[in-house]
């Protein structure tokens, strides 16, 4: 695997880290700019949320400039924003810096996933896939533990400055790498209409489904640990089988699709009554963020591989929006069955119901 692709990972990380960070930090990002909790809770929303209209928008924007200038703008955007946020108490201005560091989150990671069939052979774009959203799984085990820990003990603007330095280090690196940049035969308006195809509509149907069910569950496994401090090792397990699953799916490749989503529906319903105790919710962290981030990054890389021929510039776009499309609709179909803490296990039978769904949506050849 060329080094490149290590090191975009490495920035994945980074905004990985900073989606997901935030979480264990609203009670004192509130406290700091005198905003109630729920309130507070609108940071990460909306970064879901800018990441599933940045996608498809600042993919159109870049596709103007040469892959690499477009990589350097996105991420040095995304230090300077981070830069901001932690200079600020202010909420309005905070709320606007997680807009921006969402677009370009979004835009890197589009241009990121477009250009992999330009950097590795057509057969390695699957385990190419799973290294760079490897980068998001490490966020899970490492980042957001590390900077909670960070902002709790230091405040939480010296996680803001901890991700800006990682993203300054990945940019300045990346700054010796070389891409190819792929030639405008057409306007880029028109790659969209790769998305009239069955087989991408399909795999990019299955894409948000898949997505949606991991991040149902996932909003949700804090909810129902108990006793409470036992909250980071569950999600710290459930990042580590996801680091697994990304790893095993990018060298099973497309076959991990044929049975993946099926087993995985099983793994959903088992999960929800294994949970009703603490070792049972472990193993069922572990095993389902496996099955779950295993099957996903294999529709991921499915979607970049079956829409790059007719639309090179915009495929990483539209995997991008399935991923985070899922991330902001399973969740919130979730929230509706979740009534309260004792019926949070609900939430694995809104993941198995998504899945389930995407069992049934056939991707034709």
């Amino acid at each position: 695997m060329p080094p490149i692709i290590f090191l975009l990972a490495s920035a994945v990380f980074a905004q990985g880290t900073s989606e997901f960070v935030l979480s264990g930090l609203l009670p004192q990002i509130a406290a700091g700019t005198g905003v109630s909790l729920g309130a507070a809770g609108l940071l990460t929303s909306l970064f879901a949320a800018g990441m599933v209209v940045g996608a498809p928008v600042l993919a159109m924007l870049g596709s103007k400039l040469p892959r690499k200038t477009a990589l350097l703008a996105f991420l040095g955007l995304f230090a300077a924003v981070h830069v901001v946020g932690a200079l600020t108490t202010d909420f309005p201005l905070l709320l606007a810096t997680r807009a921006l560091a969402a677009f370009a989150n979004a835009g890197f990671l589009a241009v990121a996933l477009a250009s992999l069939p330009s950097l590795v052979p057509e057969n390695a774009v699957g385990r190419a896939t799973s290294v760079l959203l490897s980068g998001v799984t490490l966020a899970c085990i490492v980042g957001v533990p590390a900077g909670t820990v960070l902002g709790q003990y230091a405040g939480w603007q010296a996680a803001f400055w901890a991700i800006a330095a990682i993203t300054a280090a990945a940019a300045v690196a990346l700054t010796t790498a070389k891409f190819d940049h792929p030639p405008a035969t057409s306007p880029v308006y028109r790659e969209w209409r790769v998305l009239a195809q069955p087989r991408v509509v399909a795999t990019v149907g299955k894409g948000v489904l898949v997505n949606g069910g991991t991040f149902a569950a996932f909003t949700y496994l804090g909810t129902m640990t108990a006793p409470p401090e036992w909250v980071p090792v569950v999600l710290a397990v459930f990042g580590v089988g996801s680091f697994v699953g990304v790893t095993v799916a990018g060298k099973a490749g497309p076959r991990i699709l044929k049975a993946g989503t099926v087993v995985l529906t099983a793994g959903w319903v088992a999960a929800f009554f294994a949970a009703q105790s603490l070792p049972g919710l472990i193993t069922a962290a572990l095993l389902t963020g496996a099955m779950a981030f295993g099957v996903g990054s294999a529709l991921i890389a499915a979607i970049v591989t079956s829409a790059s021929n007719d639309a090179p510039r915009v495929a990483g776009a539209i995997a991008t929006t399935a991923f985070n499309l899922g991330a902001v609709v399973g969740p919130a179909v979730a929230g509706v069955v979740v009534l309260d803490a004792a019926h949070a296990r609900a939430a694995f039978w809104v993941s198995a119901a998504f899945t389930a769904a995407a069992v049934f949506l056939r991707v034709k050849k």
